[in-house]
């Protein structure tokens, strides 16, 4: 009589190994021998009932001896056949509507058919409740591991792209990985910038050496993934909720934020057919509408487009353009390199203000931290003599857990202010006078992000460019301009003290009540400080 075999395993693991499949196909071919029964088929596989697609094959096999006609399933055991209730009564469906359907289970030594013994059926039915009893409890205990890894502040299972996971200390935790970690920091920071799209991110990153396990390019959606993982801030995202995670972040909270805002509004760049250096960065001087650009013969012109009422006829070439837009970076250039130094010397010495305010604000934010943790630990103290019931208990805490977080992300903030600070200063002065020189050199991307930092806007009059420079630059245009003048030139001839910053500090200046009008206060001061 035909019959089909069902060979299942516990695990995964054991379906890759083999070991227990052969050896279950074995115990049952063996077994079809001795009954004279005609193998038709085998169905193998790993399956749990906490895994609904892997329950497709127990379908299929259901569908196929319905289909085919086949009268005897034959299986290892109960729990390698089923563990749960809904099987159960969907084989004795099966089983009701033919008389010469039958289910073997070898090892337990039963044979059920329509006609069977009530008490053959009992110990059916026993066996299949204890073994959705073991499923049950197995289920309970994962659950409790993972919870209290969680709170431990390590996520269950696998890290995602960037960690990896060794053993500490007889314990799994999550640290960097050097292959690939400063590539994802990479990776988030580049669409933090705003002038990436999730699949022109993907395609880059693959050019630069992001591969999945299997060496493939890592498709846009699971891109999208890695950038909506609060895990690469410190974070873990179980069952929709987060909970504070040991491991190192790749980013910084501002930066997932930044990051998200950008998903959700919808305002990175499309991909486009052309991508064009000018492309979407200059206004119509007349009508106010984007320049459109043109190739023909080879040239690439740009143009308004008179969506609205204009009057504009010339199209003018790309490198036209940025000609012009070059020569004006020459006027952020001081040309005196002693000038250049005293502007140096003097970012250093505004920084240390600025350090002194936010340190302040550093030593503030961590007393305040401390309060909230001094006020959890009274909260917990009057809900254990029960001077509060439950309910006001989780609320209080609710809140001060989440100010206590608040407190944490701003004294992280705080915390690198410093390095970021100076650095900003430092890097904002050396792109103005070095612009020109190194504009030449940098990719069309790159050149895009050069215009987008020195100017907040560029338009078009007949094939002229009106620009405007961003905030930062227009102070520094206008103090290049006046350190430029000829007025300044028989100054540099002075002895070389009488320019350089004092040393020491004016203890008024250094109240915190002038830190915030330090700026103007220094302005205002007599070039010779003595």
């Amino acid at each position: 009589m035909k019959s089909v075999y069902l060979c299942r395993v516990s695990s995964r693991e054991q379906e890759q190994e083999g070991y227990s499949l052969s050896s279950q196909e074995r115990l049952l071919s063996e077994y079809g021998d001795r009954k004279g029964l005609i193998k038709t088929k085998v169905f193998s596989f790993a399956e749990s009932a906490s895994q609904k697609k892997l329950r497709k094959i127990f379908d299929e096999m259901m569908l196929y001896v319905k289909k085919q006609d086949i009268k005897i399933i034959v299986c290892e055991k109960t729990d390698r056949f089923t563990r749960n209730l809904r099987d159960l009564i969907g084989i004795y469906t099966w089983l009701e509507e033919d008389e010469e359907r039958q289910l073997h289970l070898v090892k337990d030594g039963l044979i059920l058919h329509k006609n069977a013994r009530s008490q053959e059926k009992f110990n059916l039915d026993i066996k299949v409740v204890m073994a959705k009893n073991y499923i049950d409890n197995l289920s309970e205990e994962v659950k409790k591991g993972q919870k209290e890894k969680i709170e431990r502040g390590w996520t269950p299972g696998s890290p995602p792209l960037g960690y990896k996971a060794i053993e500490f200390e007889g314990k799994i935790i999550h640290v960097k990985d050097e292959q690939y970690a400063s590539v994802v920091t990479r990776m988030l920071h580049l669409y933090a910038s705003g002038n990436y799209s999730v699949e022109r991110l993907s395609r880059l990153m693959f050019s630069e050496g992001l591969r999945s396990k299997k060496g493939c390019r890592i498709l846009a959606s699971r891109v999208h993934g890695y950038l909506t993982n609060p895990y690469y801030y410190g974070k873990i995202e179980w069952k929709g909720k987060l909970y504070p995670g040991k491991q190192e972040p790749l980013i910084d909270k501002d930066t997932y934020d930044k990051i998200q805002h950008i998903l959700t509004n919808n305002c990175t760049p499309k991909q486009s057919k052309h991508t064009y250096l000018f492309k979407g960065l200059i206004k119509c001087e007349e009508c106010h509408g984007t320049v459109t650009w043109e190739r023909h013969k080879g040239i690439l012109y740009g143009h308004c487009h008179h969506y609205h009422d204009c009057t504009q006829t010339v199209w003018v070439k790309e490198y036209q353009v940025e000609e012009q837009l070059i020569n004006a970076l020459k006027l952020l250039q001081i040309r005196n390199k002693r000038i250049q130094g005293w502007i140096y010397k003097a970012i250093l010495a505004s920084h240390e203000f600025q350090l002194q305010y936010h340190r302040k604000v550093l030593a503030n934010l961590i007393l305040q931290k401390e309060q909230k943790a001094k006020q959890l630990s009274e909260l917990v103290d009057m809900r254990t003599a029960l001077e509060i019931d439950k309910e006001e208990y989780t609320i209080k805490k609710n809140k001060y857990k989440a100010d206590e977080e608040k407190l944490e992300t701003a004294i992280t903030k705080q915390e690198k202010y410093e390095e970021k600070y100076i650095k900003l200063g430092i890097q904002f002065f050396e792109i103005s006078q070095h612009a020109k020189d190194k504009y030449d050199k940098l990719f069309p991307d790159k050149k895009r992000m050069l215009m987008n930092l020195i100017y907040s806007s560029i338009t078009l009059n007949q094939g002229k460019v009106t620009f405007t420079y961003s905030r930062a630059f227009q102070i520094l245009a206008k103090a290049v301009v006046a350190t430029n003048s000829s007025k300044l030139e028989d100054l540099v001839k002075l002895p070389k003290s009488i320019f350089e910053l004092p040393e020491k500090i004016s203890p008024m200046l250094q109240s915190p009540h002038y830190l915030s009008s330090y700026t103007d206060v220094r302005r205002r001061r007599e070039s010779n400080p003595r």
